[in-house]
């Protein structure tokens, strides 16, 4: 009755010890590191502070070069027919040079999509032959960049550079209803990429902004990254405590452990999956050679299959934990 009044005793305390941290998801893992020291009658658990995830690839390492198509007005004013004319000097302009890199793609898509339709009319055969040729090359090259220009508009954007921002912390479990929106933002990024040479699917402005201000809204990526890499981290430790006490007692010598709440760890399993299943699909599914340094911190950082990743090395862990607490009898609820 002694110990169930200390370990009470000792909650109640660290509520009020960890009041003044600003982070929930750790407090929920120095709790429950006092809990099982305080079953093993041992000191609380010695623990580290988790790396950090890496940094996200620099601009120049992470974008595709797109040399400039240039042609004079008056070529372009031959092609009219094509319906193009006012399309580039909008892009031309001055609002449309510093455009962002999401309105860029949408500009490169209409573009690609007016002159693929006009290439497979009869456009054609009403031009000269030079004008003809033009036309083609300007339609296989703009067809050509399309999906490195799907790339760049996405991997230069400042919403999904800020996923994987390193000043973030670790998502906690009052946190996870906000992937569902995340997701949706995701799967419009997605839908962009898979439709990008369909000539029937339209795209909207309004539709993709409001995505790409849902992903700004918090870095979720580095997010759960953090999460994953501290609870590795906090079972590890907890590992360590576990496997000690039975080298040094053995199976026939140990106390009995309090249940402890594995909710947490499911959604966390759960919603790490989901999200980076839809993230490495959106990289995977665009049509170019992704570059070095991103197949890098895709391997590194992404990956589901690495076991180095943050993903791993928490399957990896939360496996040796679930091993290590099933030699120990559970405690009686009595």
């Amino acid at each position: 009755m002694a110990r169930w009044g200390n370990l009470a005793l000792t909650l109640i305390m660290s509520s009020l010890l960890f009041g003044c941290d600003g982070n929930p998801a750790e407090q929920q893992w120095q709790m429950y590191h006092q809990q099982i020291a305080t079953d093993l009658e041992q000191a609380d658990v010695e623990r580290a502070d988790p790396i950090n995830i890496g940094d996200f690839p620099e601009r120049s390492d992470r974008l595709i070069d797109i040399p400039e198509t240039r042609d004079s007005m008056l070529n372009i004013y031959a092609l009219r027919e094509c319906q193009i004319t006012s399309l580039i000097a909008a892009r031309n302009n001055q609002l449309g040079r510093v455009a962002p890199p999401s309105q860029q793609w949408l500009y490169e898509r209409a573009l690609w999509q007016r002159l693929s339709d006009c290439w497979n009319s009869d456009v054609p055969e009403q031009l000269s032959d030079e004008n003809r040729t033009r036309l083609q090359q300007l339609t296989a090259t703009k067809t050509a960049q399309l999906p490195a220009v799907s790339w760049n508009a996405i991997f230069d954007s400042s919403e999904w550079v800020k996923s994987f921002s390193r000043a973030s912390k670790p998502l906690t479990s009052t946190d996870e209803t906000a992937i569902t929106s995340q997701l949706e933002a995701i799967d419009y990024l997605q839908q962009m990429t898979d439709h990008q040479f369909d000539s029937e699917w339209q795209q909207d402005s309004s539709t993709l902004e409001n995505h790409l201000k849902t992903l700004q809204g918090r870095p979720l990526t580095a997010e759960i990254l953090r999460a994953l890499l501290l609870a590795s981290q906090r079972l590890t430790e907890a590992n360590a405590l576990l496997a000690r006490h039975l080298a040094q007692r053995g199976d026939d010598a140990t106390p009995c452990l309090s249940d402890w709440e594995k909710q947490p760890l499911e959604h966390l399993s759960n919603t790490a999956k989901q999200w980076l299943t839809a993230i490495n699909r959106l990289i995977d599914a665009q049509q170019v050679k992704k570059p070095d340094a991103i197949q890098r911190y895709q391997a590194r950082w992404l990956s589901l299959n690495n076991s180095h990743a943050p993903w791993g090395q928490f399957q990896q862990a939360r496996l040796e934990h679930q091993a290590l607490r099933a030699r120990f009898p559970p405690c009686s609820e009595n």
